[in-house]
């Protein structure tokens, strides 16, 4: 069992959807960084999203930083992240602990730990488990803004709705430009709100895609073989619940192009060696190349839907049907860019403590 993720840089999370308490321990931090505290936990109410468009389910998500952190400073000593659950509701669940919710974790987690996980809401496998996560990534955001390094992920698609205006913006993000991915305006948020509302309301769900840009990175970081930049991004994401698959730059889109139209030319700018385009997403062998790596996820839809559905009974194996209670995101999506941005913040911090060691806030060679 593991739960630590990172080489130099560590996050282990601990805890359940309806236990106490989430959290997680981040060791490998540089000693004498400011956190700022409020820009923290408003990276948490991010992660809430709107009433309207996600679960019923509301927490405060206070984060009670217990080590690593002295006079606002961190101290390079392992940082302790808490954060109470306290609108639980385990009776929801009551039903649950003999018949598995299909496409959850509920089966896989049972037979892994031989019955005696807490599945209450998905237990260690649920999304509640991303509020430490957000923390941590959000403490991570700080420290690469103060070198430069932005990071920033937007909503592209909501089932079949796709933010046209932004199809072929991500190529066009560059450091130089000083922008950051865009952020929906109130038209496309009246579409969404009324697509997700027509699946609430059929007792369904709906999933969507997520684009995330990293600006301002040096070149060279990240490992060939085994530990190039996509290996270390594509296993933080897959750890978000719901994620099912990843792309970076023109990603699938290659299939269909020609070399000749696929290659970035190389061109000086300013003294600054960059790529005339940037189909690559950043990263050429594994390693950045100082243009912004560029990257899109695939969200299912939530698999907890009001619907009826086939399922069996783990006591004796006869099929049977559920219909799942509790308070479930009609689309996780909307939720998950924050997250998104928390996890690419963790990797990034860790690559970088790799090539230049834990004192890299000071190292940063452009």
């Amino acid at each position: 069992m593991r739960n630590t993720f990172g080489n130099v840089l560590t996050v282990t999370l601990f805890g359940e959807s309806h236990g106490p308490e989430t959290g997680c321990v981040l060791d490998g931090l540089p000693a004498g960084f400011a956190v700022d505290e409020e820009l923290l936990q408003a990276d948490m109410a991010k992660r809430q999203g709107l009433p309207e468009l996600s679960t019923a389910r509301r927490e405060a998500d206070e984060v009670r930083i217990v080590s690593g952190l002295y006079n606002g400073r961190t101290t390079g000593t392992p940082l302790t992240i808490l954060i109470a659950n306290r609108n639980v509701r385990r009776g929801d669940y009551e039903e649950l602990a003999d018949k598995p919710r299909p496409s959850h974790a509920d089966y896989t987690q049972f037979v892994r730990y031989e019955g005696y996980a807490d599945r209450s809401g998905g237990g260690h496998f649920s999304a509640r488990l991303t509020a430490p996560l957000t923390a941590a990534g959000s403490l991570l955001k700080q420290m690469l803004a103060a070198q430069g390094i932005r990071v920033g992920t937007h909503v592209l698609s909501l089932g079949d709705l796709s933010d046209r205006r932004f199809d072929a913006l991500a190529p066009e993000i560059s450091e130089l430009s000083g922008k950051n991915p865009p952020v929906l305006d109130d038209a496309v948020m009246a579409e969404m709100k009324a697509a997700v509302a027509a699946a609430k309301a059929a007792g369904d769900s709906l999933g969507g895609t997520l684009e995330t840009a990293v600006c301002g990175l040096p070149a060279g970081v990240g490992e060939p073989f085994f530990d190039t930049v996509e290996g270390h991004l594509a296993k933080a994401m897959f750890a978000i619940p719901g994620v099912k698959g990843i792309a970076f730059g023109a990603g699938f889109d290659f299939a269909g192009m020609k070399g000749s139209t696929a290659n970035d030319p190389f061109v000086n700018i300013d003294g600054a060696i960059r790529t005339e385009t940037n189909h690559s997403g950043g990263i050429n062998g594994g390693l950045t190349n100082g243009m912004p790596v560029l990257f899109r996820t695939v969200y299912r839809p939530t698999p907890s839907i009001a619907r009826p559905q086939k399922t069996i009974t783990l006591s004796d194996g006869t099929e049977t049907t559920l219909t799942i209670q509790g308070r479930h995101d009609p689309a996780v999506v909307l939720r998950a860019a924050v997250i998104q941005d928390a996890m690419t913040c963790l990797v990034i911090g860790d690559l970088l403590a790799s090539l230049y060691g834990v004192n890299w806030l000071e190292k940063i060679n452009r």
